[in-house]
């Protein structure tokens, strides 16, 4: 999974919930209504889950405050020191995406926010058939991410970005693996799950993928 990102982590973990909380204005839109996207993605899990990309712990925190068992998976020694500051009761693990402990629970919910975008869209798909295996016949993935709706979204998102001087992050869309809901929409339905997507401020998406066509 993007171990090229390792790094970048565990130099970000110590300001992380600094740039979160909208303090830097390149990423503001980005992470704008930061707090409602962890709820919203904590209101869709049950059970047992596994969340990707645990950071900090913020939405780990919010899994535990409804009662779910958390496996938190990360690969950033700097983001599980952070994480393990708080002393939250999760089981916390070395790895990422494509490659983490066994699990030995049942799972019913797979969730991650802000993180499959590290993957590039091979990777995407090896780690949707991985899930696929994992997860029973009511479980369901929960990510909140960047996304296009298509290409035409990708270079006006760009155009928008550039326009505002806003280069790091320009950088950031363009050299990570960003990708269309159309590229989703077929990785998830080769591996049987049905996926709706729903956006939640101008750069990030809720994708909600599950085996039972969501109808409301």
């Amino acid at each position: 999974m993007g171990r090229e990102f390792i790094g970048l982590f565990d130099e970000w973990s110590e300001n992380y919930n600094h740039t979160v909380s909208g303090n830097d204005p390149e990423y503001k839109e980005v992470f704008e209504h930061y707090e409602h996207i962890l709820d919203k993605v904590a209101s869709l899990s049950s059970g047992v889950v596994i969340e990707f990309g645990v950071g900090t712990g913020n939405l780990t925190f919010k899994l535990l405050q409804r009662g779910l068992k958390v496996y938190g998976i990360e690969p950033s020694e700097g983001m599980r020191a952070q994480m393990e500051k708080r002393e939250l009761p999760c089981i916390l693990l070395t790895g990422d995406f494509l490659d983490f402990p066994t699990i030995q629970d049942n799972v019913d919910t797979i969730v991650s926010t802000y993180a499959f975008h590290h993957l590039t869209d091979i990777e995407k798909e090896q780690a949707v058939s991985i899930y696929n295996k994992l997860l029973g016949k009511s479980g369901k993935i929960v990510f909140a991410d960047t996304t296009f709706k298509d290409e035409q979204a990708r270079e006006d998102t760009e155009n928008y970005v550039k326009a505002r001087g806003h280069h790091r992050l320009l950088k950031d869309l363009q050299t990570e693996y960003y990708t269309t809901h159309g590229v989703l929409k077929d990785i998830f339905t080769r591996h049987g799950f049905f996926v709706r997507f729903n956006q939640l401020n101008r750069y990030v998406w809720l994708i909600e993928a599950s085996r039972e066509q969501i109808t409301n």
